[in-house]
């Protein structure tokens, strides 16, 4: 088959193509309202169990908390929505025989399989521009209200300290925070240790300070009960202190944002800064390819379930054909969770860990594709 062939019904869409197209967004639209149904459940009851038991919380207050943390878990298991709304589509125009009407026609699965396949990958653009960013606000939200509520630290980790380095040539700053309190913009059981450059450019110890919390705020950081020794000095206590940053307000919390929590169009100056800073930025740069690689992985996904449901009704087998495309799609899932976990480590590159799965799951899919149609 030539590429021509391949790819014109992209540009060229038929009644039959539409018509195959309406019904998969039927589909999809009740995959899509079936597991979102079902998140919003867990989560309410997680909400209702989880802050509902620290304050009282009346049941339209915990729906709204319960609407700010489910768009980001709903997000993640898109792909899901699409292997099972493409399967259900097709596996539905297979048993009213509407496939056999086709193919007996001489129309090629390629017809209306790649255009289900192209829109799957538009969404998924849409997707990572527009739905996950506001996803990622939303959850946000979710996070400082439901802190606010319990009285507990926003975005503490007690099991791993936060750190940040900011300076010039002239003088630096490495920043550690036991937690932080985003509700109130601060770091707590924070140490701040300067140095200093030399005539020669070498870069020397300066000055250590523990402080209670500290909070950015117009170009300097305000620290409150703080204890600061210089090299050779006796400590010196202060109720409050300031010092000069180079820092935005909000920008010091950008700096240890979980990835997860990054919006895509940050998360590019976000690598920058935390490099341009000496530290790490594989995770970001890990959640960075694998939204890049989101829009694949959806259409991969369409034709794999595609692919699954095209056997006809009087060869049998196909309920072993539909299940065989869920077992297949989970797992991938844990292909792609195994390889997070593998780029997270640095055991292999972050790009790979991140397109690794979805180029299995669409060569996968195309070759089952291939020999279903073409033999």
């Amino acid at each position: 088959m030539s590429s021509a062939a391949l790819t014109a019904p992209l540009f060229r869409l038929g009644r039959i193509e539409r018509y195959v197209l309406i019904q998969q967004a039927r589909s999809l639209a009740v995959a899509l309202g079936v597991i979102s149904a079902l998140i919003m459940l867990i989560d309410f009851v997680e909400i209702s169990r989880g802050v509902g038991s620290d304050v009282d919380l009346s049941g339209p207050r915990i729906l709204g908390l319960m609407l700010l943390k489910s768009p980001q878990v709903i997000v993640q298991l898109l792909p899901f929505v699409f292997l099972f709304g493409t399967l259900a589509a097709y596996v539905g125009l297979n048993r009213r025989s509407e496939l056999i009407a086709m193919r007996a026609a001489g129309l090629s699965a390629w017809r209306f399989v790649l255009p289900a396949a192209g829109a799957a990958f538009l969404f998924g653009i849409v997707t990572v521009t527009v739905l996950g960013p506001m996803s990622a606000s939303a959850d946000g939200m979710f996070q400082r209200e439901r802190s606010r509520l319990s009285g507990s630290v926003a975005g503490a980790d007690t099991n791993q300290a936060i750190w940040i380095r900011e300076g010039d040539d002239t003088r630096q700053m490495v920043i550690r925070a036991a937690r932080q309190d985003r509700a109130n913009a601060r770091l707590l059981d924070v140490t701040f240790f300067i140095y200093t450059a030399d005539a020669d450019g070498l870069r020397q110890f300066s000055e250590r300070i523990d402080a209670q919390s500290a909070a950015l705020a117009a170009g300097r950081w305000r620290l409150t009960d703080a204890l600061g020794a210089q090299a050779g000095q006796r400590a010196v206590r202060y109720a409050t202190l300031d010092l000069p940053s180079s820092l935005a307000d909000d920008e010091a919390f950008e700096r240890f944002a979980r990835p997860q929590s990054t919006p895509f169009w940050s998360l590019p100056a976000q690598i920058s800064r935390i490099e341009a800073a000496g530290f790490s930025s594989t995770a970001y740069q890990l959640r960075l390819d694998q939204l890049l690689a989101t829009p694949l992985m959806f259409a991969a996904m369409s034709i794999l379930a595609a692919a699954f449901s095209l056997r006809l009704m009087r060869l049998g087998d196909l309920a072993k054909m539909s299940t065989a495309a869920v077992v297949l799609g989970f797992g991938f899932f844990f292909v792609n969770q195994a390889a997070s976990a593998f780029g997270s480590a640095e055991v292999i590159p972050p790009w790979l860990a991140a397109w690794l799965p979805p180029l299995m799951t669409a060569l996968a899919a195309f070759t089952l594709l291939f020999y279903t149609e073409d033999g």
